[in-house]
């Protein structure tokens, strides 16, 4: 048990010790010790309600019960006492239902009572531990597996979530909750067609439920279908109160669709009316992506409002994150670059307070896949894989100005942008395994045990897997996902006549860009901090190099600032690359009308601006310690 947990249960205990005694007083005080802590300990209002009780106090008890079973439903003790005490103020109805939950309760296995009561409260080794005896001891059990299950997503493991669910389902087809927490596993691992699916079925029963159709639109997301969950968002809206929490995430969800359909002054409007439909004081992500448009200018109000929030004492810490990020944009286009970076720093060390990166994994799987991904290993595989031209991997760090390369290539009329795709991630964890951290393969090696016919298998699913993504019919298609550089040797075994390109953006520049930019919660959590980034940023290079060394030529290298200075003649060495015609259409990539899910999403519906590179240098005089990181880097990575 975590010693929080222990602490949580030993001042329970006490609690419930004085009470015992009498000291009815002293018990309700200990219990407000356990309340400023964890206000969501079901257990801790129950203990209250028992302490009400002796004090003959009904309303406050009801009022303790009531909060109790809110947090936890599965508190027998609790619906025992609602049940007697709302008989006892002459309230037969909720008597009644309270009785009736009793009663379900006491009809189900007691370990899955009890099990389900310690997850509510966050003690998940308790629980889990109580659900194996369970089942080792009785066999499969539907809702066993399915709380286990949940557990599971709990803990991040969705993959161990989703054999779980699938075994429930097994056993109870019809289980609608089920099902969904299935979807839910599937989307947490981006299996979004699978997600969509399962969506599809659920909504076949109940197409009126609002927790259906919201995994119904997180599944479109993934796939890129982001006109359809405009029109879902709004439907949901049109049910919901204007304000309060769900509205405000209503909204914020579906400025994200409208901001990836290009829809920019609808996007903002709903990220404004989801500031306003929550609480004052939060909203966080919601000024974030205001800020992220990189485009948006804000008020002295709005600046006013977000410092306030900021400064709040209450507010989470990742809300914190959030307004840090966009108050240091919102500075730093006002020109204060002093107060920006101020800004910035706070929300690195934070957000990388909250993160569990180790930089020291990247650079000790560079120096293991340069052990085993050996000039001769390729030689012996020469051949293998699936001979299919269609996939363009664009790799390199994040903020390098990879998404205007996907922008260009995907302006052509042979070629179909889709997004960041996580196959080939997922297929080298399936493979290698993965650092628990950062995700990154810990067993490279696994590689020589891969067949020939698996090679070409994994080719082959890679395409079957990617095909939802490929709307258009157009014979080549993008994945732009900038960590695939670490998968160059398997992406060449599966694929080996598909086009790879790294872009590369000058260190300094390329850094900075991290180093203001927040990402999703659990990618690039090497971004948030100078000497992670730069450890970081060498590692790349040091593994590009080693591709460069056992697979000559595979890899073409494309430098952000080359790009910039000459886009038409970078343009024709691209697509020369990928084996397609010259097109003049790609050198007005601005006016593509695609969907762009990432950050540069704004910036790549306008033409190049020159005077970005660099913008870095406004931060300067903060940046030794960055420069002293990066070190030969800063001189070599052109080579």
């Amino acid at each position: 048990m975590m010693p929080k947990l222990a602490e949580r249960e030993a001042l329970l205990q006490q609690a419930q010790g004085l009470r015992a005694k009498g000291q009815v007083a002293d018990a309700l005080a200990v219990l407000a010790r356990i309340e400023a802590a964890e206000p969501r300990f079901s257990r801790l209002h129950q203990e209250r309600g028992q302490c009400h009780v002796l004090r003959r106090d009904a309303a406050a008890a009801v009022q303790s019960l009531e909060e109790a079973v809110r947090l936890n439903p599965t508190l027998p003790a609790s619906w025992d006492m609602l049940a007697q005490l709302y008989r006892m103020c002459g309230d037969a109805p909720r008597a009644d239902a309270a009785a009736r939950r009793l009663a379900v309760l006491r009809q189900l296995p007691v370990e899955i009572v009890a099990a389900s009561s310690l997850h509510a409260d966050g003690d998940w080794d308790k629980a889990e531990a109580i659900l194996r005896d369970y089942l080792r001891g009785q066999g499969n059990n539907a809702g066993a597996l399915r709380l286990l299950a949940r557990i599971r997503l709990d803990r991040d493991d969705p993959a161990g979530a989703e054999r779980l669910l699938r075994a429930a389902l097994d056993l109870a087809p019809d289980w609608h909750e089920a099902r969904l927490d299935y979807a839910m596993a599937l989307l947490q691992q981006q299996k979004h067609q699978h997600a969509r699916d399962e969506a599809v079925r659920l909504l076949a029963h109940g197409p009126a439920n609002r927790d259906y159709r919201k995994q119904y639109a997180a599944a479109c997301v993934g796939l890129g279908d982001h006109a359809a969950v405009v029109d879902i968002y709004t439907g949901l809206l049109a049910e919901t109160p204007p304000t309060g929490p769900e509205a405000a995430e209503l909204r914020l969800w579906r400025a994200n669709a409208l901001k990836a359909e290009g829809r920019t002054q609808d996007a903002i409007a709903e990220y404004r009316a989801a500031i306003a439909a929550g609480d004052e004081g939060a909203g966080g992500v919601a000024w974030f992506s205001l800020a992220n448009l990189k485009t948006y200018r804000f008020t002295d109000d709005e600046i006013d409002r977000m410092r306030r929030a900021e400064a709040g004492a209450e507010i989470p810490a990742m809300e914190r994150v959030y307004l840090a990020f966009a108050l240091g944009k919102a500075l730093e286009d006002r020109g204060d670059h002093a107060a920006a970076w101020r800004c910035y720093e706070r929300g690195n060390a934070l957000r990388r307070r909250l993160g569990r990166y180790r930089p020291e994994v990247a650079e000790a799987c560079v120096a293991r896949q340069a052990g085993v991904l050996t000039p001769d290993f390729f030689a012996a595989r020469a051949g293998w894989g699936l001979a299919d031209p269609a996939p363009i991997f664009v790799v390199g760090m994040p903020r390098s100005g990879s998404t205007l390369i996907e922008q260009i290539l995907a302006t052509h009329p042979q070629v179909e942008g889709t997004h960041e795709l996580t196959e080939i991630g997922r297929y080298a964890a399936e493979i290698c395994g993965a650092d628990p951290d950062c995700e990154l393969p810990v067993e490279p090696e696994a590689l020589a045990r891969l067949t020939e016919r698996q090679a070409r298998a994994l080719g082959e699913r890679f395409l079957a897997e990617t095909q939802v993504y490929r709307r258009a019919g157009r014979p080549f298609f993008i994945d732009k996902m900038p960590n695939n550089f670490w998968h160059v040797g398997l992406i060449h075994l599966m694929l080996p006549r598909a086009t790879i390109i790294d872009v590369r953006r000058a260190p300094m520049a390329c850094c900075v860009g991290n180093l203001k930019q927040l990402f999703g919660t659990t990618n690039q959590e090497f971004a948030y901090g100078i000497d992670d980034v730069a450890r970081h940023y060498r590692a790349y290079l040091g593994r590009m190099r080693h591709w460069d060394a056992v697979l000559p030529g595979r890899v073409l290298r494309v430098h952000h600032e080359d790009v910039v200075a000459d886009l038409e003649g970078n343009v024709r060495r691209l697509l020369a690359h990928a084996g397609l015609p010259f097109d003049p259409a790609c050198l007005a990539f601005h006016e593509n009308p695609r969907s762009v899910r990432t950050p540069s999403s704004e910036q790549v519906r306008r033409p190049i601006d020159a005077a970005a590179i660099d913008q870095w240098r406004a931060y300067a005089r903060w940046l030794e310690p960055l420069e002293r990181a990066l070190g030969p880097a800063l001189t070599t990575y052109r080579t």
